[in-house]
């Protein structure tokens, strides 16, 4: 099959069009022909050779968002039979064949029938910052209705979902962005408050937007290094920081001094220890009824990309001017 190939750990320029072999099905795993993938920063971090360790040997396929229709079915699946329409989170992983290729061999417990209402490319948009955000808000954080939640860089991947389950939780969602646009797309995403945190101290948008000004019950931290500082200083006494991206020293003090509790979310955990796999699928089945009900969909970027132009899906996450997510269709 042809599949996107990195040989060598850097620029986005190191990828390249060749042959492999078709994956054999084995038991317990389906094999996906592939529509759609996405990028996440996770795959430019491995591709720039900064997770060695997470890495594929070489010639490694990546990408761990996939979405497309059942091929072949392996001994023991029972739950998807060929021509289903698919998604998940399913490799790019050491390990584990990654989706910018034509097909991918993927353990039928790490995927679940693709949402009805959406495309392709919104379906492959979806699995890491939806099972992200369902994580970090109600396996960890356990989410209650009537909670005040605040959301860091609501137009980003996890943010923009984010918000979507938070609201659909019953929560009263308050989202930061750094510009006019984007708090715009949080308002109509759900949010019930915006904070343009270029502008306004987290203790000034405390006092404003939380209760009595005490804080926030959970705080969903995307971004990391100083905003983790922030996100302890906008959380209420006894409540939630929840952090993807806490790869940073911190001062912990904080935590201490206001009883909070930090739950640190790696989603791709299920892939790399076998533990929680089964977990994932029935989280993805949910999320799938959550978006064909109205109550999620996700924010694709404007601009599009093929398989065949995975440098330049890798060169726009990396800008950081893309706006919700970065799709890439398969044109092998």
């Amino acid at each position: 099959m042809k599949a996107v190939l990195l040989e060598t750990f850097g620029a986005p320029e190191s990828f390249s069009i060749g042959e492999i072999p078709t994956p054999a099905v084995r038991p317990g795993h389906v094999l996906i022909r592939v529509a759609a993938s996405s990028v996440n920063p996770i795959d430019a971090r491995i591709r720039q050779g900064l997770m060695p360790n997470l890495a594929p040997p070489a010639p490694a396929v990546l990408h761990g968002d996939v979405a497309g229709t059942v091929e072949a079915v392996g001994e023991g699946v029972t739950k998807f039979r060929p021509g289903d329409e698919v998604y998940g989170l399913a490799g790019g992983f050491k390990g584990f064949g990654g989706a910018l290729a034509e097909y991918m061999l993927a353990d039928a417990e790490l995927i679940a029938r693709k949402p009805a209402s959406l495309s392709m490319s919104e379906a492959a948009a979806l699995p890491v910052v939806a099972l992200t955000a369902w994580q970090g808000l109600f396996d960890r954080a356990r989410l209650q209705p009537g909670q005040q939640v605040l959301v860091h860089a609501a137009a980003g991947g996890v943010g923009h979902i984010a918000i979507q389950l938070a609201k659909w939780g019953g929560a009263d969602v308050f989202a930061t962005a750094s510009s006019g646009a984007k708090l715009d797309i949080a308002s109509r995403l759900g949010a019930d408050g915006v904070i343009d945190y270029r502008t306004e101290p987290v203790e000034d948008y405390v006092r404003r937007c939380s209760d009595g000004g005490q804080g926030f019950g959970v705080v969903f931290d995307t971004v990391g290094k100083d905003n983790l500082d922030r996100s302890f200083a906008a959380a209420r006494t006894g409540g939630h920081v929840v952090a993807i991206a806490a790869r940073s020293t911190h001062d912990l003090s904080p935590l201490h001094a206001k009883g909070l509790t930090l739950h640190v979310v790696f989603t791709v955990l299920p892939l790399l220890t076998g533990v929680g796999r089964k977990h994932q699928g029935e989280t993805l089945e949910r999320l799938a009824r959550l978006a064909d009900e109205g109550h999620l969909r996700p924010l694709l970027d404007e601009t599009r990309y093929t398989f065949r132009d995975a440098a330049g899906a890798h060169r726009r996450l990396e800008s950081g001017s893309a706006i919700g997510k970065v799709v890439l269709t398969n044109d092998l």
